[in-house]
């Protein structure tokens, strides 16, 4: 797997001259078998980020599963704090946390691990320490699991570059320096999106095997779209750039009106809008100046990923890639999908010389 941003290479695809034996294809790209043909770009590569990269493999392959008996768990009574034998349960975030945790640290190629889940820093020890930070939102959209909305799982992968122990400033890189990132969705199948710089690819696992397989290669973001997704119960508190553009899709002076798209997981919302286009917001409010969403394990692998895609993804004054990190949960407004119909944003946050929050 490459070892930073290079420059653009071949990607394996599926191939319509694959041979298929009851209509099983004997020539599949597996996630493995396309991380390999990435490392393979880098002569001086060692594989670390590779051996890095299947470690997270087998995480989400397990969430996943863990994901899927979940609808079921309350039926028979083993969801929640005890089950019928009165033993302690944990909840689905925390087994998700603790999967990445250990698959993370057990891949001898993490020196540090930001989670979403825990409050600082997590070291490795330095028996099992290598040169990679993870920043991870271990199931974003946790809070939907009981309803079966479509969750997921958000990580990026850093470099440490300074000398010495790693410390907590080594985690405060912008996104411009991440080397791979990625998601997997949880929906009506299990899907991992990731980019290592060379484009952005969607691989789907197929449950027959236990495998993910090539399914969406060099994936790429519609130039416009005809949806908007926002939480529109905020809109009271919204500053007037929004609104304006809000109302110029839902009451167009021409042509058709956007849909609305929400589901509240970022993950499902993010997926949608860049299999069909359209734009993604979760802005600053007056209740939230700096935004919700997390600038190191959620807005920075998303922003690369939509980039990667032939996106666009700001926070409203500048790239998201570009903000500077000051805290390992730092918030941000974030606005991402379709080039045109972000920036039409970004045009009416300068007509109304509205500025998001100091980053």
């Amino acid at each position: 797997m490459s070892q930073g941003n290079g420059d653009a290479g071949r990607v394996l695809s599926p191939s319509s001259s694959n041979k298929n034996i009851h209509g099983i294809s004997t020539d599949c790209v597996t996630l493995t078998r396309f991380v390999l043909e990435e490392q393979r770009r880098f002569p001086s590569a060692t594989g670390d980020l590779t051996q890095l990269l299947n470690s997270i493999i087998v995480a989400v392959k397990t969430i996943s599963s863990s994901v899927r008996k979940a609808g079921i768990a309350k039926l028979y009574g083993i969801a929640g704090d005890t089950n019928v034998q009165g033993e302690e349960v944990k909840k689905l975030d925390e087994v998700a946390n603790e999967l990445m945790i250990n698959m993370l640290m057990s891949s001898y190629t993490t020196c540090l691990l930001v989670s979403e889940e825990n409050e600082k820093v997590i070291e490795v020890d330095t028996e099992q320490s290598g040169k990679y930070i993870v920043c991870f939102d271990p199931l974003d959209g946790s809070s939907n699991i009981d309803c079966l909305v479509s969750i997921g799982t958000i990580f990026s992968i850093y470099r440490k570059n300074s000398p010495g122990k790693a410390t907590v400033e080594d985690c405060l890189q912008p996104g411009r320096q991440i080397v791979a990132a990625g998601y997997a969705v949880y929906g009506s199948a299990t899907m991992m999106v990731i980019s290592d710089g060379n484009g952005t690819h969607g691989f789907t696992l197929d449950p027959a095997v236990g495998e993910f397989i090539l399914s969406h290669p060099n994936m790429r973001v519609k130039e416009r779209g005809n949806t908007f997704s926002i939480n529109e119960g905020y809109a009271a508190l919204w500053d007037p750039a929004l609104t304006e553009y809000v109302h110029s899709k839902k009451f167009p002076q021409k042509g058709k009106a956007y849909g609305a798209r929400y589901v509240g997981s970022m993950v499902a919302d993010v997926h949608r809008t860049l299999c069909y286009g359209g734009i993604f917001m979760y802005p600053a409010t007056k209740d939230s100046p700096n935004g919700k969403l997390r600038l190191l394990y959620e807005c920075n692998p998303i922003a690369f990923l939509i980039e990667n895609a032939g996106g666009i993804a700001s926070t409203g004054t500048m790239p998201v890639l570009d903000v500077q990190p000051t805290g390992i949960h730092q918030r941000t407004p974030i606005f991402l999908g379709s080039k045109l119909d972000v920036q039409e944003v970004l045009d009416l946050y300068k007509k109304h010389s509205t500025s998001a929050p100091a980053q």
